[in-house]
């Protein structure tokens, strides 16, 4: 296998592809067995061995493939040694683990190589339901080799969204005839499924973190939409403090309207707090 190239492109992509393929094949090993063992870790989370097992395995394989590139993963203690290079790996190697141990099949593996605080390849692979998606910067997504690309529309008539209740019911009083969709366990699949036009809108609550997020932000970009903050402003990763706040994800002209509506809510409730 050749090492990364200083600059990440389009290339790299297969051989990311084939290493995301094997991870989620050594999850769905166990998927649904009497063999998948599991317990509570830290912020009453659970985790699987199978969460450990793809752990290991993206851990020898990628960093095979980029020797120089830092680690941060949602099942590997964090020493911040990452914090001292530019390129680094992120991964969650199963996003949705409730969902995995429940035997629901909207959990994914998650990787993005992230250069200077930004996703530049990413693969997310939800073996059971949505299949390989991939991204490299400046060259498109794709799912399942083929092209994809957010819904580009501006209106929220029929508009398809998923999240927080909470969210969506603040986004219903501004516009309404939004259809709300179930919820998609896997954060990443959930917001990777803009970059697919499977939604038009996706929201995730805040304290989210960087694994969770960093392989869908760049596919949801190089299918014509965005990710961001509520206030519009774009994430940056690799920093001291992983975790996120409130954030949308959407096709470009759809993702502005948003913004400017949580704009709204967001004054409102900061009103009711300036009160209490």
């Amino acid at each position: 296998m050749r090492a990364l190239e200083p600059t990440t492109r389009a290339p790299f992509t297969d051989e990311l592809a084939s290493i995301v393929r094997e991870a989620g094949a050594l999850a769905a090993s166990t998927f649904r067995t009497e063999q998948l063992k599991s317990w509570t870790k830290s912020g009453d989370s659970p985790v699987t061995e199978a969460d450990i097992a793809v752990d290991r395995f993206l851990r020898e394989r990628l960093t095979r493939l980029a020797p120089d590139c830092g680690w941060l993963s949602e099942e590997t203690e964090d020493t911040r040694a990452r914090l001292g290079g530019s390129r680094l790996w992120i991964v969650d190697p199963i996003d949705g683990t409730r969902a995995y141990v429940a035997g629901r099949t909207d959990w994914a593996v998650s990787v993005a190589l992230v250069e200077h605080g930004r996703p530049v390849a990413a693969a997310v692979f939800a073996p059971v339901e949505d299949g390989l998606y991939l991204a490299a910067a400046g060259e498109g997504a794709t799912r399942d080799g083929e092209r994809i690309t957010a819904n580009a529309g501006g209106d929220f008539a029929g508009a398809h969204v998923a999240g927080p209740k909470p969210m969506i019911g603040e986004l219903e009083k501004s516009a309404p005839g939004i259809v709300a969709e179930p919820k998609v366990h896997s954060l990443a699949l959930r917001l990777t499924r803009v970059a697919a036009g499977m939604l038009d809108v996706a929201f995730a609550s805040k304290n989210s973190n960087d694994w969770d997020l960093a392989a869908a932000d760049l596919i949801v970009h190089e299918a014509g939409g965005r990710l961001s903050a509520l206030d519009g402003r774009a994430l940056v990763y690799n920093g001291a403090e992983t975790r996120h706040g409130a954030l949308v994800a959407a096709g470009t002209p759809r993702h502005a309207r948003v913004i400017a509506i949580t704009r709204e809510w967001r004054a409102r409730r900061a009103l009711h707090d300036s009160l209490a």
